[in-house]
């Protein structure tokens, strides 16, 4: 089993983020062919896509705190949840695709965002 990490902006284009955004469709693609590489050796290769989760990383982004808060509320507007998400609930989605329960998953991306790209 191989889960590798990549972002809603995989498939949506994010202002700014043109770079890692392209880096992460890159991740999208790679699990689709190594699922086909690795058809015949029974490993399956799959694909967490997190949104919008704060973590220290967003203190990287050089934002202030009032401008890094107002970059989260803009999100929680895209989010038909209402919501951003926690890493928990990311940690959950990555724990389902190791597991047993999801022994016919395979070459799939697994958006844990709250349903912001799927409308």
């Amino acid at each position: 089993m191989i889960i590798l990490n990549a972002s809603t902006t995989s498939i949506k284009g994010s202002p700014a983020f043109s770079i890692y955004s392209s880096i992460k469709a890159a991740v999208r693609n790679l699990a689709r062919s190594w699922a086909m590489d690795l058809k015949g050796r029974g490993i399956r290769v799959n694909v967490v896509s997190p949104g919008m989760v704060p973590t220290p990383g967003y203190d990287g982004l050089g934002l202030s705190k009032e401008q890094k808060q107002g970059f989260i509320d803009a999100g929680i507007a895209a989010i038909p949840l209402g919501r951003v998400g926690t890493t928990d609930e990311v940690a959950r989605a990555v724990v389902f695709l190791a597991s047993e329960d999801s022994s016919f998953v395979n070459a799939v991306e697994l958006f844990v965002n709250g349903g912001m790209t799927q409308v």
